[in-house]
């Protein structure tokens, strides 16, 4: 019975750390959780910790009904060799053998994604992309990635760097994001748009204004998107100008991929879910303007379905991919 086998997921974070254990009909039965502890320890006792969850998990879920096992992790990595190259949330974890690890001890077989062509599958498989042949998914959250699928596969490229749309510019200035100012990821993302929101307030303070949003030295440092779409939502000015400049942006940079990809669906996680109606106007006014329209009109711009739980079911939905995709070789 195909409910009685299993899937694991593993979520490697720079904060945390899951195991799920789900099945076919994407149902999450069981989930361990624990910080990652990255100042602390190396890659081994992190991956020590993962063994212990594991084996306890085995109890009661028996390891030889598991069909396989997915990873989502930040990149960089090589997902073909399933090593884990130096990401930038995981300092020591270099060239990181990552599946032959898995694989060794479990003898079940693994599969290694990033986190954004991870979270593309999920949304797919079960979010707001199903029924999809062509979608693509934009995180939009600390930064901005994308995970492509195309013609009902994913896409990674030929060395796992398809969809870094962050490092697109589309400005000559702006926020820096992938070490580049004026990038895609620069203007759409946390850290875009806090320093789109610092420049603005300050501009501001410097003309004589007060910001209500932003009173201080001391809310200036720890500025943020979340306080910045509070106040916009509440109709601050200088707020909805914040999110107006990133809006655009997110059009432009939609609109490029409306062109070169002609996607049925663009689903866009974190910060645009939560703020959809906020970043919406803007980005459809400069989708129509800027894009081919007839590739705009036969693409709907949703926001992400899954939520929190999207890294959960990422890594799920990694196992379950790659089963289905070793099953029809």
């Amino acid at each position: 019975m195909e409910n009685s086998r299993y899937y694991l997921g593993i979520d490697i974070g720079g904060t945390k750390c899951a195991v799920v254990v789900g099945n076919a009909k994407f149902e999450v039965l069981k989930k361990v959780q624990f910080p990652t502890r990255t100042q602390e320890r190396g890659y081994e006792e992190v991956l020590q910790e993962f063994h212990r969850h594991i084996e306890n998990l085995f109890t009661a879920f028996p390891k030889d009904q598991f069909v396989s096992i997915g990873i989502s992790c930040g990149g960089p990595l090589d997902s073909v060799q399933g090593v884990i190259k130096s990401p930038p949330n995981l300092p020591g974890w270099d060239e990181v053998p990552i599946t032959d690890w898995f694989r060794k001890q479990y003898g079940i077989p693994t599969a290694l994604q990033n986190d954004a062509n991870a979270g593309a599958l999920a949304e797919w498989m079960m979010g707001a992309g199903q029924g999809a042949r062509n979608m693509v998914f934009l995180t939009f959250g600390t930064g901005m990635g994308a995970g492509l699928i195309l013609n009902g596969q994913l896409y990674a490229g030929t060395n796992d760097l398809g969809g870094e749309v962050g490092h697109i510019r589309l400005a000559d200035q702006g926020p820096v994001g992938f070490g580049k100012a004026g990038s895609f990821e620069g203007f759409c993302s946390g850290g875009g748009i806090a320093q789109l929101a610092q420049k603005m307030v300050r501009d501001s303070w410097e003309q004589g204004n007060d910001v209500a949003f932003c009173r201080n030295e001391e809310e200036w440092e720890g500025l943020g998107a979340k306080t910045v779409a509070l106040a916009a939502a509440e109709g601050d000015a200088l707020a909805l100008d914040i999110i107006r400049i990133s809006g655009e942006f997110l059009g432009r940079g939609l609109a490029v991929l409306v062109d070169i990809l002609n996607p049925e669906c663009i689903v866009i996680g974190s910060i645009y879910a939560r703020n959809e109606s906020l970043f919406k106007p803007f980005v459809d006014r400069i989708l129509q303007e800027e894009a081919i329209p007839g590739a705009w009109r036969v693409c709907q711009v949703k926001p992400a379905a899954l939520g929190e739980a999207i890294g959960d079911f990422a890594a799920l939905c990694v196992a379950i991919y790659s089963n289905q995709q070793m099953s029809a070789e």
